[in-house]
């Protein structure tokens, strides 16, 4: 069971885990920014009242907000935090408009607002190559050594001896991406290419469901088949390789997150399973009372998930404006400014309402709900 690291703790290490993400995130931004010679007005780490601030000799404005829950550069030109142009850019005087944000090329901006969200991407992929250096790679092969009683991979057939080499047509090699391949997919049904004796059978099977509880009586439901390796084999990963290590391994878990989504949206998975801030900052304090590696490592998974968010074409974050720069791309001309603000206004709408849902949610895991009808009753 997983120590209760404190509120004081927990606070601390929320910090710790979304501070520098914020940070890295916004430097990508601001030094792809700077390379191609946009005027950075405002530098900012958190939101709200203004806790502390200094103005370099550029003229960039740095300041930390009380609510270290995200982070903005405002560009010269820009209206607002979110890149909203001001319709005054162009009124500037030559030199100036040259150094704003909209004077930049489509492609230009493109690599601008990128550069935030693969940052963090890179950022996780260089905590892992440390993992992989220090640690390995696991390569356990998709060897079943044991089948548990009365499992779904009981129920199926498979036994002991069986090498699984595909799940539903995608070739299997190591029993991590057998994990992998089951987790997300609690009671739906799948097909285990199986080798035994020299040849390969096609075996369905109905993923069994591992219902898990957190300390606040959360459940998450996870997939299981049911079997387990043989002894755990490790490979040394040599400085010069851990990169690509890294970067495989990145891409694999930016795929879970992609499919959990996918799931989420099309109604196989509760929504009830997404989490925000608070639980973010539950976990955060968890694994910081296991202990660094388990705090670094959690931090890889929350740039992934930072770096994977902004990605999405939704307005307000990265990868909507990025979906603008291309329609501008194709129809040789920006989007329409009354599109931009209702996608805009839309778009804010939709992140507040997702904003609300988790917070309901986070609350409900930690028994607020609870609490308030035993009060009531």
């Amino acid at each position: 069971m997983t120590e209760n690291p404190g509120f004081l703790m927990t606070i601390l290490a929320f910090i710790l885990v979304i501070g520098p993400l914020v940070f890295v995130h916004e430097m990508g931004h601001y030094w792809v920014g700077r390379w191609f010679g946009v005027h950075a007005d405002a530098f900012s780490i958190g939101f709200g009242p203004e806790l502390a601030h200094w103005t370099d000799r550029r003229g960039t404005r740095w300041r930390v907000g009380a609510f270290l829950l995200g982070g903005y550069v405002k560009f010269a030109g820009d209206m607002n935090p979110a890149s909203t142009a001001d319709p005054r850019w162009m009124e500037l005087p030559a030199a100036q408009r040259e150094r704003t944000f909209q004077a930049k090329p489509v492609w230009q901006r493109s690599l601008i607002v990128l550069a935030g969200p693969l940052i963090n991407l890179l950022f996780a992929a260089a905590i892992l190559a440390g993992f992989a250096v220090a640690y390995g790679e696991n390569v356990t092969p998709a060897r079943i050594s044991a089948v548990l009683p009365d499992s779904a991979a009981a129920a199926a057939g498979i036994k002991p001896g069986d090498t699984v080499v595909a799940v539903d047509g995608t070739p299997i090699e190591r029993f991590e991406q057998l994990s992998r391949a089951v987790v997300p997919y609690p009671g739906q049904t799948m097909t285990l290419d199986v080798q035994r004796n020299g040849s390969v059978e096609q075996v369905p099977l109905v993923v069994g469901v591992r219902v898990e509880k957190d300390r606040f009586g959360t459940e998450y439901r996870i997939g299981q088949i049911g079997v387990r390796s043989g002894k755990p084999v490790a490979r040394d990963v040599s400085i010069i390789e851990a990169p690509i290590v890294a970067l495989r391994q990145t891409g694999a878990l930016v795929g879970m997150m992609a499919e959990g989504l996918v799931q989420i949206v099309t109604g196989r998975r509760p929504v009830s399973e997404l989490g925000g801030p608070l639980k973010m900052a539950q976990l955060s304090g968890e694994q910081a009372a296991r202990g660094p590696a388990d705090l670094a490592f959690f931090i890889a998974l929350i740039s992934i998930n930072l770096g994977f968010i902004n990605l999405l074409p939704i307005p307000m974050l990265d990868g909507g404006h990025l979906l603008f720069y291309g329609i501008e791309t194709i129809q040789r001309k920006p989007v329409s400014a009354r599109i931009q603000e209702f996608a805009l206004r839309s778009g804010l709408a939709l992140l507040l309402g997702l904003m609300a849902l988790v917070t309901i949610n986070d609350l409900s895991s930690f028994g607020l709900w609870r609490g308030l009808s035993r009060l009531i009753g």
